[in-house]
């Protein structure tokens, strides 16, 4: 009987823990989108709003350094800029270092 239960209890741990990590997932690039609006909107006033495209965003894990500053997690996929009745596609650059502290967000020009 034990081992018919084994591969229920498998798919039990693994759908709680794939739904932490997705929540996990979505604070970082939650954390990612709103610090880079802030950054877009102090040079260009007039983006009200950045959309990440969650389906393609890649959240990857890192254990790196930038000089002496731990990078643990690194984005990047498509965003779009909403300035006043267009939205333009970027490419999206988000790295997160210790603690979910963003330390940097990038978008290209075009």
């Amino acid at each position: 009987m034990l081992f018919r239960m084994a591969p229920v209890a498998a798919v039990f741990v693994q759908l709680l823990f794939g739904a932490a990590v997705a929540q996990a997932q979505n604070s970082e690039l939650e954390a990612c989108r709103t610090s880079g609006l802030i950054a877009l909107k102090e040079r260009n006033p007039s983006i009200s709003g950045v959309w990440l495209d969650m389906d393609g965003m890649t959240v990857a894990k890192a254990n790196a350094k930038v000089e002496d500053t731990p990078v643990r997690t690194v984005v990047i996929g498509d965003a779009y800029l909403e300035q006043g009745k267009k939205d333009t596609r970027r490419t999206f650059l988000c790295l997160i270092g210790e603690k979910g502290k963003v330390l940097l967000t990038f978008f290209t020009e075009k």
